[in-house]
């Protein structure tokens, strides 16, 4: 397994097909869903870290890190997604505009009572399925989560904690969801699922607009901090998150020959739908090819989003594919600070004495970090670093989208040194 990139042959040549998408992830739009997860209790803004220590020894100007392990307590970004979508769902329900259906009016006994018992279904790695049972138990209702084959136990205990219904099969994650689809259909209960296909897509709209809070907030940090992204680094399971990435995005700053940010979404190998569908150019989905082992859980997936990806192919401008030991890497890396030694530039005026803020960064929060990293710091990747634009004024973004959700696992990548990188052949 190794590092593959490919710049987007389909960039540019998909305006129609994008449109729809791109005007349903405004800052209009952002803010509407702000406005919900604002009346959530416990909401608070994630931070967004910058490592000037790290970013000097590399040789850019910033690193911007959005951390979404503080999320509500759940450790990862997807209870943005699955909240959002199922109080859509219930105000339309309801016959209601969500304006009027705050949080706490959502989760009211005169709300129950109206809605009668309703069982919600979805199909998880482990984030998203724990995000729409932690909204199912706030609102007292059932939830059904399937998990593919290969889950760790601590990732199911955790949906389980939460009142879920929820089993590991033995298929794979795209069977899974499949599995869940059946089961809603006979069993009229309501589908929550982060993918879409024809027919099934206004759920999923939902919650990839309910992720626009995560860059909602990071796009006000950024104008407080008066940074300006020159690179965006997004890793991607079926694309959901990132259409809800590159849209927000492209709205805020334009597109990268406009001066925009230059977009790169990033991919295990094994499971690189995204890279695999916008690599060719004959307009159809092309699943991934790799049997989905991979070490990041939240992106083993091989079949991408049908809603979001003629906006993918229109705007993201480079695809990546990576081993594991490159997620590995970049868990390790955001993991232990970086401190400035007392004889390397000061990049933040703080006399070089303190370090960088830890990140505890998930298999699959780390993968697009884990990518940059790659590029910065091996030789054999300098045609790569330039084939980006990256140079001493870029100012390159990222999200962590979960912590340490299987901390087991966690510990033996961080600790251990479990899946290094292979020695170079001699």
């Amino acid at each position: 397994m190794t590092i593959a990139v490919v710049a987007n042959p389909n960039r540019g040549t998909r305006s129609d097909a994008a449109a729809p998408m791109l005007a349903k992830l405004t800052s209009e739009q952002a803010e509407s869903v702000m406005t919900f997860h604002r009346s959530i209790d416990g909401y608070q803004p994630t931070p967004l870290v910058s490592l000037p220590h790290l970013a000097a020894g590399l040789g850019v100007r910033g690193l911007l890190v959005k951390d979404e392990s503080h999320r509500f307590g759940l450790n990862a970004f997807k209870a943005l997604g699955g909240s959002y979508a199922i109080a859509s769902h219930l105000a339309q329900r309801l016959g209601v505009g969500l304006d009027e259906l705050p949080y706490q009016r959502l989760i009211s006994d005169e709300i129950r009572s109206r809605l009668g018992e309703i069982t919600f279904i979805t199909t998880t790695d482990g984030n998203h399925g724990r995000g729409v049972a932690w909204t199912a138990n706030k609102l007292r209702q059932n939830c059904v989560v399937h998990m593919p084959r290969g889950t760790t136990p601590e990732r199911l205990r955790n949906i389980q904690a939460l009142g879920a219904r929820a089993d590991i099969t033995e298929l794979v994650y795209d069977d899974t969801v499949r599995l869940s689809a059946r089961e809603a259909e006979e069993n009229g209960w309501v589908l929550v699922q982060d993918t879409s296909w024809p027919g099934y897509e206004d759920i999923p709209e939902k919650i990839i607009q309910g992720y626009m809070t995560m860059l909602g907030e990071a796009i006000e940090q950024m104008r407080d901090e008066n940074l300006t992204p020159t690179h965006v680094f997004v890793q991607s399971g079926v694309g959901a998150m990132p259409t809800a990435v590159v849209g927000c995005i492209v709205n805020a700053y334009g597109t990268s020959d406009e001066g925009g940010p230059v977009i790169v979404v990033v991919e295990p190998n094994n499971a690189a739908c995204i890279f695999e569908t916008l690599r060719a150019t004959d307009g159809k989905i092309h699943p991934a090819v790799g049997g989905l082992e991979t070490i990041m859980a939240g992106l083993a997936c091989g079949e991408p989003i049908t809603i979001g990806i003629d906006l993918l192919a229109h705007y993201v401008d480079f695809v990546a594919s990576i081993p594991d030991y490159v997620s590995a890497q970049g868990m390790r890396v955001l993991s232990n600070p970086r401190r400035l030694s007392p004889t390397e530039p000061v990049a933040d005026g703080n006399g070089g004495r303190s370090a960088d803020r830890r990140i505890i960064s998930g298999e699959s929060g780390a993968a697009a970090f884990g990518f940059a990293h790659e590029v910065l710091t091996d030789p054999a990747l300098a045609g790569v670093k330039q084939q980006l634009s990256i140079d001493a004024d870029s100012v390159l973004f990222f999200i962590s989208t979960e912590g340490d959700t299987d901390r087991a696992g966690y510990d033996a990548v961080v600790n251990d040194g479990a899946y290094p990188k292979p020695s170079a052949p001699r």
